[in-house]
């Protein structure tokens, strides 16, 4: 018998072209933690940058991946007031959309420098 191994996501490659300007976007305006930043040798450069409040970071580097830059799309984070997100990432100098409201929640959407498209959703909680 064979039971259920628990497995967390935990870390997610972003796909970036320059990994300074994306960090300082990611740090700077995104407002997510740098967490590392080890540079292995002149191939591989790994960057990891924690959202507040999230167990899942992204990493972003040289040598990471062979995704281009700017290929991915869907990334969502879960905020408890999208308002409030939205707020604090225009104030940061972030081009993010307005609030847009699906029955599955109320959205903003923003890109990183090289494109790579993230959701931010305030959840609709059941009653």
């Amino acid at each position: 018998m064979t039971g259920q191994v628990e497995m967390k996501l935990e870390l997610v490659t972003v796909p970036v072209s320059d990994v300074d300007r994306a960090k300082a976007f990611y740090v700077e305006q995104a407002g997510f933690s740098a967490d590392h930043d080890h540079t292995v040798s002149d191939e591989i450069r790994f960057v990891q940058l924690t959202p507040p409040g999230s167990d899942c970071s992204i990493s972003i580097g040289r040598g990471l991946s062979g995704m281009a830059p700017g290929s991915l799309e869907g990334l969502q984070v879960v905020v408890d007031d999208v308002e409030a997100a939205r707020a604090a990432l225009a104030g940061r100098g972030v081009d993010v959309s307005d609030v847009t409201d699906f029955p599955w929640g109320r959205f903003v959407f923003f890109a990183d420098p090289d494109g790579n498209r993230w959701a931010v959703q305030q959840a609709v909680r059941r009653a």
